[in-house]
């Protein structure tokens, strides 16, 4: 199936999740997930509209800005380690993976300019996540403060990979909670106002908890 044919079910279900919370579909940014795909796919993504791209290795986000470039929004989604920051710092428009102070200081470093960052909560407890646990998402960001092209944007968090409706949606709501304690703050560095959270299986009900950026492959660009 044609990734704009995908694209229009995928929207279909956005709108009818934020119909059901009582939100506006606008509010709500689909960031396809093209790191197991081909280029030609992921140009196929844009010329159907779609604007932001996710990878999580900077070899395959570099090969794809290549032919891509600022046709696209570029997020890094997985886990950034602190050598490989030099080599997408200049493409990268959000990173979605701050979980230390040693990576913090690399891209603030690195950057000529404020890098909006998501700090990676792992909201489930699952010991095979990475991120930082929910209690100390406040003490590291305001361990952030003297770092001035770090800009804290929102939280992320991945679920289990579960049916479980109600284990997904306890997940998604605890980092809900935290964005509202780290807005509780009034960090101009971290504002928060945006939360990174569902995938392919679980973006409705990560939506209906509150998701501003909903992370899809499989069911989107997936299937070439």
């Amino acid at each position: 199936m044609k990734v704009i044919e995908k694209l229009a079910i995928i929207q279909e279900r956005i709108n009818a999740a934020a119909e059901r919370a009582g939100r506006q579909a606008d509010e709500i940014k689909i960031i396809a997930v093209t790191k197991y795909v081909s280029t030609a796919r992921a140009v196929e993504a844009v010329e159907a509209g779609i604007t932001d791209l996710g990878e999580n290795r900077d070899e395959g986000m570099n090969a794809k800005y290549e032919i891509i470039g600022s046709r696209a929004v570029w997020h890094f989604i997985g886990t950034m380690q602190t050598r490989k920051v030099k080599s997408v710092i200049d493409k990268v428009d959000y990173i979605h993976s701050l979980d230390r102070e040693s990576l913090a200081k690399e891209i603030d470093r690195r950057a000529n300019r404020k890098v909006n960052c998501f700090i990676q909560v792992n909201a489930s407890g699952e010991e095979s996540k990475h991120g930082i646990t929910p209690e100390e998402v406040v003490p590291f960001i305001k361990s952030l403060a003297s770092y001035e092209n770090i800009h804290i944007c929102g939280l992320m968090t991945m679920a289990p990979f579960t049916e479980d409706k109600e284990i997904l949606r306890s997940c998604f709501r605890r980092l809900a909670e935290c964005k509202k304690s780290v807005q509780a703050l009034h960090l101009a560095y971290a504002p928060c106002t945006e939360l990174s959270m569902g995938m392919s299986n679980d973006f409705e009900i990560a939506i209906e908890e509150g998701a501003t950026m909903v992370r899809i492959g499989t069911a989107l660009v997936g299937e070439e």
